[in-house]
Order: C-alpha cells, then structure tokens, then sequence
C-alpha cells in the first residue's frame, strides 16, 4: 500500500449486512451495538495503517470500546508529528479517520483516535487545569473562564467539575473560540 492513498471508496452498498438482523443473529441491541462499534474500531485501524505506510511510521494499533464508543489507539515512538502543536494534527486524523468509517459503514463514528497516548496525558493535565479552576473560582467567589478547547478537552473539564462540590460547568462561544466556563453552585 506504500505510495497510494488509503481506500476510502464506498463499495456500493457500503458494509454488507452479512449477519442479519439482531432477531437472525441473536444478538441482544447491546450485543449489535458492540459488534458495530468493534466493526468501527477495525475500519479506522486500517485506515490508519494504510496513512502509517504512507508517511513511513512505524506503530502497533489498539482497539478497543470504551463509553459507547470504538477507541483506536496508535503506540509507538516517534509519532510527534501524527499529534501536532496541540494536538491539532491528532485531532485533523481523527476527523479524517471518522470519514473513513463513514464511507465504509453508512454511519457517523464518534471514533476516538489517540496517538502515542496524547489524549490520555492531555486528560491529567486538563483535570488538574479544571481542579485548580473550580478552586480559584470558589476562592474568589467568581465564574473561572478558561481558554477555547477542543470538544475532547471539553469534555474531559465537564467531567472533572462535575465531581467537585460548589461548583458547575458550561461552555460558551462558538468554535474554534468554544470555552469552558466554570460557576458557583
């Protein structure tokens, strides 16, 4: 596959539906939705090996399905520029990744793409960013503004403040400018 794009053609029908509905399989609904989201998970790996070969990176791949969601990770060493300033290169492959498995499966993913753990080191920051936050605007007695954020970093802040006591969250503003705000009660 070196030298050409990864395959983002639809094949006609897109993802056949060998397997039948849930009632022929046996599936349960939630049963399906995992197979889905594993299905998911597959389609964005290859993808995302076919990019590796492309750009000559070296990576092993992890698949997995956490909150609802297929969560493809890519580990390794050398990966910086797959993560980008900010993680803007990061968050660009995952949208790109996500169309990927639209095409194939018919389907919006809510695919989340981690690169040489990124996300997960970005999670510990931002939840000692939210912490110190809620604490200032306790202190002060005052809404904590804090700076635009990506949907993931937003998430994560909402998620941390909803375990602290006194205060709340909500974002404001549009994107790319979107921001967290955080309020007394």
């Amino acid at each position: 596959m070196t030298g050409s794009a990864p395959d983002l053609a639809v094949d006609g029908a897109g993802v056949s539906d060998e397997e039948g509905s849930p009632e022929e399989t046996g599936l349960s609904p939630q049963e399906r939705r995992l197979v889905d989201l594993e299905q998911e998970g597959e389609i964005a790996a290859d993808y995302i090996e076919g990019l590796l070969d492309i750009v000559d990176m070296d990576g092993d791949l992890d698949l997995d399905v956490e909150g609802g969601r297929a969560v493809v990770a890519v580990v390794g060493e050398k990966l910086d520029k797959l993560i980008g300033t900010g993680g803007e290169a990061l968050e660009a492959l995952q949208e790109l990744t996500r169309l990927a498995v639209l095409q194939k499966t018919g389907t919006r993913s809510r695919l989340m793409l981690d690169v040489g753990g990124h996300r997960a080191r970005r999670r510990v920051e931002l939840r000692q960013v939210a912490t110190a936050a809620a604490e200032r605007a306790i202190e002060r007695g005052k809404p904590e503004t804090l700076a635009p954020m990506t949907p993931f970093e937003r998430k994560v802040v909402h998620d941390a403040i909803a375990e602290i006591d006194g205060v709340h969250s909500e974002s404001e503003g549009e994107e790319p400018s979107r921001r967290v705000v955080i309020l007394l009660g």
